[in-house]
């Protein structure tokens, strides 16, 4: 029997936490979360339960509100990557998600690299 592809996405998704979970000894997570109109990203102790630094396109100081695109990911993967270091954090794992890497969450995930997050 055929998946949709929703039922794919959420196949995963699960598949990408449950090997973070396996690896991550502790570290940060930067979890990336992509709809129709935007994307938005977050920086996740799952030890302590908390979010300890977040970036969206919602937000009005990026230019980007309501824009789903390669240029808007770049813009949300360099703020995140410098509010994590003002937080003092440099490596964390890269959550995807159920997302493909490729387009807009690798345009996020080089931009959170050449920011100096580690992953």
């Amino acid at each position: 029997m055929a998946l949709k592809k929703r039922e794919l996405f959420l196949k995963r998704r699960l598949r990408v936490r449950n090997k973070i979970k396996a690896t991550s000894h502790g570290r940060l997570r930067l979890s990336v979360h992509r709809s129709s109109k935007n994307i938005s990203v977050q920086l996740i102790d799952d030890v302590k339960g908390v979010t300890l630094a977040a970036a969206s396109t919602l937000e009005k100081e990026f230019g980007v509100v309501g824009k789903n695109n390669v240029e808007a990911a770049a813009k949300i993967g360099a703020a995140i990557a410098e509010r994590a270091r003002k937080a003092g954090f440099e490596e964390c794992y890269f959550d995807r998600g159920g997302f493909l890497f490729h387009g807009k969450i690798k345009a996020l995930a080089d931009a959170a690299r050449e920011g100096g997050l580690k992953f």
